[in-house]
């Protein structure tokens, strides 16, 4: 069972953020066994398919520059014009098996794990260059289970390759007695079919080594219940830095609710426990504004600030209360209180016309304010 540096065994499935992490640093499942496959495969395929247009592109070659005349033997210059033909010649003939041999390359590769590349994979890594940890690598049991794979390795392809020897010995024989044209095509094609069945005795390395591959993968990615706990309350949050930033987010909204006091065009008190700021903007029309609100030492600073900036303070216990329940900073009152709101703005203005000397003072705002049922709260 494998197990943490803090000693605690890793028995809890990735998670999906964990695996992200792993792909972004390159750390996929990959095997070499199954790319070193493909591309004898398609080697091998590419061969049998391009393999009598390449013996007829190497004779053509051969015809170029062992059938001479007297002219050209005596030219300087041919030898360079003879050599760029030829090579044209060879890389136009080349050219499919090695585009084949490219792609399987490609391929391979992302058959296991997908197409990935990781920028961070490429940095060089200092702690590789550690003898100690370079001697525990080589003596380690994935070193062991290396060294055994490619003996596997060797000795099948070694069984596959006598095998092919003695099926072929026939034909091997027979080439020597073959006309040159023939000859070549011959040897071209039996490279490929000798190339296909030893890329076909790989299947059995490829086949065990790509399962193994996948469960050292999985198994690097397992996690204990500890780092399960901490993944998921970094991606939560943690609850003290959460505290933090609520508390902070109050804060900010104190002040500004607090700058906005200035504005309102009434505080109404319950008188000491409840504190609300109402504003109304007839330009604009629509319901009356919550400015700021507060209990206890917060309706303290709100009736402070409203006297020290002249913002009428006003009684009203039921109306202060049901404003701060019902109602959020920024938002308008609702509709039930509208009439309540009305009064008391009235009773403002009133008193404003007759401080400015326009009016008569005006009877005192009444208790019994018009308050639905489902807003009031009892104090």
């Amino acid at each position: 069972m494998a197990e943490s540096e803090s000693g605690q065994d890793k028995t809890e499935d990735p998670t999906e953020k964990r695996k992200k992490d792993s792909r972004e640093k390159g750390e996929i499942a990959r095997s070499k066994e199954l790319n070193t496959l493909a591309v004898m495969m398609a080697g091998a395929s590419a061969l049998l398919i391009f393999g009598g247009m390449l013996a007829q592109e190497m004779m053509d070659v051969m015809r170029l520059n062992f059938t001479l005349s007297r002219e050209v033997v005596m030219d300087q210059g041919a030898m360079g014009r003879f050599l760029l033909e030829s090579g044209l010649i060879a890389l136009l003939a080349i050219q499919p098996v090695m585009i084949t041999l490219l792609l399987a390359a490609i391929i391979g590769p992302i058959s296991l794990g997908g197409w990935l590349f990781a920028a961070s994979s490429l940095a060089p890594k200092f702690s590789r260059m550690n003898p100690a940890a370079g001697l525990k690598r080589m003596f380690s049991f994935k070193a062991v289970v290396e060294l055994l794979k490619a003996l596997a390795k060797f000795l099948i392809t070694l069984g596959v390759a006598l095998l092919v020897l003695s099926a072929d010995v026939d034909d091997l024989l027979r080439i020597a007695h073959e006309p040159l044209d023939m000859a070549i095509i011959h040897s071209v094609l039996l490279v490929g079919w000798s190339t296909l069945w030893l890329a076909c005795g790989l299947i059995i390395i490829a086949a065990v080594d790509v399962p193994v591959q996948i469960w050292e993968s999985m198994k690097k990615l397992k996690m204990t219940k500890q780092e399960v706990r901490d993944e998921h309350k970094d991606q939560e949050g943690r609850p003290e830095v959460k505290q933090r930033i609520r508390q902070t987010q109050r804060e900010m909204s104190q002040r500004r609710m607090m700058a906005a006091i200035p504005e309102a065009d009434v505080v109404i008190t319950n008188p000491t426990h409840y504190a609300v700021a109402l504003k109304y903007d007839s330009e604009k029309g629509g319901a009356p504004v919550l400015l700021a609100k507060g209990s206890d030492f917060i309706a303290l600073k709100i009736r402070e600030i409203a006297v020290a900036n002249n913002v009428m303070l006003l009684e009203s216990p039921a109306l202060a209360r049901s404003i701060y329940y019902s109602t959020e900073l920024e938002q308008e009152i609702p509709g039930g209180l509208y009439l309540a709101v009305a009064q008391v703005l009235a009773y403002v203005y009133q008193i404003r016309q007759h401080q400015a000397g326009k009016g008569k003072r005006p009877d005192p705002l009444k208790d019994d304010l018009p308050i639905p049922p489902d807003l009031r709260r009892d104090s």
